[in-house]
């Protein structure tokens, strides 16, 4: 079987040129989503996206419009003359998508898990000569995207490709969304070399400041093309709205990260610089969040050291501690002064808490015992 790259697809596009995919999260109204694509289109996109039908974890969420905004995409193709793509979850979705139009089709994240739903739409689509993109899976199972994959090939669609949108991740703190895990990637192409790959910085920042930094990551590695949500007005949009940028800035992005304009080279400087700083902002709000979380742990442990007459300092486990995290920061490239005196200063924090911690609770007891005494 000869699989078609997805940058042959027909696109009349220069040579390494990767392919942009852009539109809102969900079709709302019509006069949103028209103008949406409009403004994506405007902005560089050569195929529009929008969620008709959306899987939602929770029951009470935004589950898509449904087929009448099946009408309103096929009026944006109208008015612009690009393509079209939409997630289906099931084989009645690919019959109703069809039916309307749609041009390209992919298959989410909550539907690539369930193989018995990727079959059947297999079956829906045996027979039918369209592009199918397929989104890997919540959880980071490379085989079970591959396996997705192989179940459209065996009903002889050719022109497949996959999106890459991050995985999830049991991790409380995290600063993207569904953080990208870029090795899964390459093992993936291991699998599939021949099967083209788009990423969805969009869903794996959650964030449209992280956004650049996603990209450009992506497009370091060779990707062959960007999924990116775009809205008129994406802090009112009914779902996901934080991930969403506007035209402009859609435009904006899109010109710094594949430099179309070299005039703009200084704003490029400005927006890489702006993007890695908000990203170094949320490692920084994680680690205080960390701090805040092992505060708490310490202070069980203090309570358990008084229960049980145990020394607060005890120097075998420092001194096993410090050599495990300079031996851990060695293995990263951290400098050894650094992580050392980090976290000195975390275990004399930690010493001090629990000696105030103690004092407290050996106060409360001793006024306890007064009142004992004086009832």
């Amino acid at each position: 079987m000869t699989i078609k790259p997805m940058n042959k697809w027909g696109m009349d596009l220069p040579e390494n040129t990767p392919i942009i995919i852009a539109g809102p999260c969900s079709a709302e109204t019509e006069e949103q989503t028209i103008a949406s694509c409009i403004g994506a289109q405007k902005a560089g996109a050569h195929i529009l996206r929008a969620g008709i039908w959306k899987p939602r974890t929770s029951p009470g969420s935004f589950e898509g419009i449904g087929e009448e905004g099946l009408v309103w995409l096929r009026k944006a193709k109208k008015e612009t003359g690009l393509p079209t793509t939409i997630e289906v979850a099931s084989a009645q979705n690919v019959y109703t998508a069809l039916s309307y139009g749609v041009d390209i089709l992919w298959i989410g994240a909550r539907t690539t898990v369930n193989p018995f739903v990727v079959q059947e739409i297999a079956d829906a689509l045996q027979g039918k000569d369209i592009p199918v993109l397929v989104k890997n899976p919540i959880n980071p199972d490379v085989k079970l995207w591959v396996g997705a994959i192989k179940r459209l090939q065996n009903a002889g669609l050719t022109r497949i490709a996959a999106i890459h949108r991050g995985f999830d991740t049991l991790a409380q703190k995290n600063i993207y969304r569904n953080p990208p895990n870029w090795g899964l990637v390459s093992e993936f192409k291991k699998y599939l070399p021949a099967i083209s790959i788009i990423n969805d910085p969009s869903h794996i920042a959650g964030k449209r400041e992280l956004l650049y930094t996603v990209a450009r990551k992506a497009l370091d590695l060779k990707v062959d093309g960007l999924m990116i949500e775009s809205h008129i007005t994406p802090d009112k949009a009914w779902s996901d709205p934080a991930q969403q940028v506007t035209s402009d800035e859609l435009k904006h992005l899109l010109d710094s990260l594949l430099q179309k304009n070299t005039a703009d080279h200084a704003s490029d400087s400005g927006t890489a610089l702006n993007s890695w700083r908000s990203e170094i902002d949320l490692l920084d709000n994680a680690l205080i969040d960390l701090l805040a979380q092992r505060k708490e742990i310490v202070g069980n442990i203090s309570s358990f050291k008084k229960k049980n007459n145990i020394s607060i300092v005890q120097f075998e486990r420092w001194k096993e501690m410090i050599l495990n995290r300079l031996q851990t920061g060695k293995s990263q490239g951290l400098n050894e002064q650094l992580v050392e005196g980090i976290f000195d200063a975390i275990h004399q924090d930690s010493v001090r808490f629990q000696r105030k911690e103690q004092e407290a609770e050996t106060d409360g007891e001793a006024r306890g015992k007064g009142l004992e005494a004086g009832s």
